[in-house]
C-alpha cells in the first residue's frame, strides 16, 4: 500500500481523493463525457458540428438568464438549448441546405439576448464571477445536488439515441433511402436535435458554453478517424472523452500547487487541450493507414453498420 501511495503521490496533489468537489467533478464529468461521445458521433456523421457549436453558444443566453433570476445554470442551459433546437427545426433545419441558415438565424437572435443578460448580470448582479463560469465552466463549483439531474438528462439522451439508433443511422447516411423505407426522417431528426441540445447543455456546465463543442465534437471526430463503425466510434469517443475529463480534473487540482500558488488553472483549458492532442494523434499516418486497410479488406459499406 505504501509503495502504491508513493507511486501516486507525484501524480495526485494532497487531499485529491478526499475532496468532495473532486468526487462531484468526476461523477458529472464522466456522465457528460459519455453523452457527448454518443451524440457527438452522430453530430459529426450528420455534418451538424455548426449546430452543436451554435447550441453551445446559445446556452450562454440560458446560463446568463438563470444567473439573473438566481437559479442554477443547468436549468437555463437545458431550457434555452431545447427551445433553440425546436426553433431550428421549425425554420428548416431538417433540410440539408437549410441547416446553416436556420442555425445562423437562431444563433444571431440568442447572442443578442446573451449580450443583454450578461450586461444586466454585470451591472445589477452580485458580481460573483458568474459570467466567467457560464462562458468557461467551473466543474469544481458544481453542487452535489446537481448530480441526479445530470445523470437523469444523460440517461434520457442515451436512451433516445439507443431507441432510434437504426432509423437515425439510416437517415444520417441516406435520408432518401430512409424516407423510401417509410422512416419519418423529420421526426427522427427532431429527436436527434433534442439529444444534441441536452448534450451541449450538459457539456456547458462542465467546460463552459464557449468550449462545450470541444467535448462534443473532438473525441467523436478522433474516433471516426480510427473506425467507420458507429458503435465502435462511440466506445472510442467515450474513452477519449472520459480520459480527457479525468486527466483534466487531476491537472487542474494539481495546478493549485503550481507557481503562483493558490491560483489554479481552469479544468476547461486542460480538457480542451487534451481533446485537441487526441484528435491530432488520431490522424497519425500509421493509424489511418491501418484503418484504410481494414476497410479495403472488408470491401463492404461499413459506414452504415453498427
Amino acid at each position: 500500500m505504501s509503495v502504491a501511495a508513493g507511486f501516486l503521490e507525484p501524480l495526485f496533489a494532497e487531499g485529491f481523493f478526499e475532496n468532495e468537489a473532486v468526487h462531484v467533478a468526476l461523477a458529472v464529468g464522466t456522465a457528460v463525457a459519455i453523452v457527448a461521445a454518443v451524440v457527438g458521433v452522430f453530430t459529426v456523421m450528420r455534418g451538424q458540428s455548426f449546430a452543436g457549436e451554435s447550441l453551445g453558444d446559445i446556452g450562454t443566453t440560458g446560463g446568463s438568464a438563470a444567473s439573473l433570476v438566481g437559479v442554477g445554470p443547468l436549468a437555463g442551459f437545458v431550457v434555452v438549448d431545447v427551445l433553440a433546437a425546436a426553433a431550428m427545426e421549425l425554420i428548416g433545419v431538417q433540410r440539408v441546405r437549410g441547416r446553416d441558415l436556420a442555425t445562423g438565424i437562431v444563433l444571431g437572435a440568442a447572442i443578442g439576448l446573451s449580450a443583454l443578460f450578461l450586461y444586466l448580470d454585470t451591472t445589477h448582479g452580485s458580481g460573483n464571477g458568474s459570467t466567467v463560469t457560464i462562458l468557461f465552466g467551473s466543474i469544481f463549483a458544481i453542487s452535489s445536488s446537481t448530480i441526479p439531474a445530470v445523470v437523469a438528462l444523460a440517461l434520457v439522451s442515451v436512451a433516445l439515441i439507443a431507441a432510434l439508433y437504426r432509423p437515425l443511422l439510416l437517415s444520417t447516411v441516406s435520408p432518401e433511402i430512409a424516407a423510401a423505407r417509410g422512416i419519418p426522417v423529420r421526426l427522427v431528426g427532431a429527436v436527434y436535435l433534442l439529444t444534441l441540445a441536452l448534450a451541449t447543455a450538459l457539456a456547458a456546465i462542465t467546460i463552459g458554453t464557449i468550449l462545450s463543442t470541444a467535448l462534443l465534437i473532438g473525441p467523436a471526430a478522433a474516433a471516426l478517424r480510427l473506425t467507420t463503425r458507429p458503435l465502435r466510434a462511440m466506445l472510442a469517443a467515450t474513452g477519449f472523452g472520459i480520459a480527457a475529463v479525468w486527466i483534466g480534473i487531476v491537472l487542474a487540482y494539481d495546478s493549485y500547487y503550481w507557481p503562483p500558488h493558490e491560483h489554479g488553472w481552469p479544468v476547461s483549458f486542460f480538457v480542451v487541450a487534451l481533446v485537441f492532442v487526441t484528435y491530432l494523434l488520431s490522424g497519425l499516418p500509421g493509424l489511418r493507414d491501418r484503418r484504410r486497410l481494414r476497410v479495403l479488406d472488408r470491401a463492404e459499406p461499413v459506414a452504415v453498420e453498427p
